[in-house]
């Protein structure tokens, strides 16, 4: 989960087989939640909306290509979702990362937790 400029807020690592849409009571946990939730397809259930409405925030998910009935969406902020995109991209300038260099879980996601702390440093870095 990354905030409006694209800095992660969460991270979490699970199996390669598991859904996303099991994922995100533990991403929204403890949160406040922006006024604008943006996610992919794979997040597209109703009981997800339902709670992110809930919470008084407008859910911005396509439907899958499976569903009858098609959600409309602002196109417009959907676009912002590749802040998430570039995030992972950022991820992969980590060699350790992108190679997947760590063959435990929980070193790999130590990898990805140091290397997310840089790019917030680096956010808040002086420039003069």
């Amino acid at each position: 989960m990354v905030d409006a400029r694209g800095l992660p807020v969460r991270l979490l690592l699970t199996p390669g087989q598991a859904s996303d849409k099991t994922t995100f009571p533990l991403l929204i946990e403890g949160l406040r939640l922006a006024r604008h939730v943006v996610a992919d397809r794979g997040f597209f259930a109703r009981s997800i909306i339902e709670r992110i409405e809930a919470e008084g925030a407008s859910a911005h998910i396509p439907s899958q290509s499976n569903v009858r009935v098609r959600r409309v969406i602002d196109r417009e902020i959907y676009r912002q979702r590749n802040l998430v995109e570039r995030f992972f991209n950022k991820l992969k300038h980590f060699r350790r990362i992108a190679t997947r260099f760590d063959k435990l879980a929980r070193n790999y996601l130590a990898a990805i937790t140091i290397a997310a702390a840089r790019l917030w440093a680096r956010d808040y870095e002086s420039t003069t």
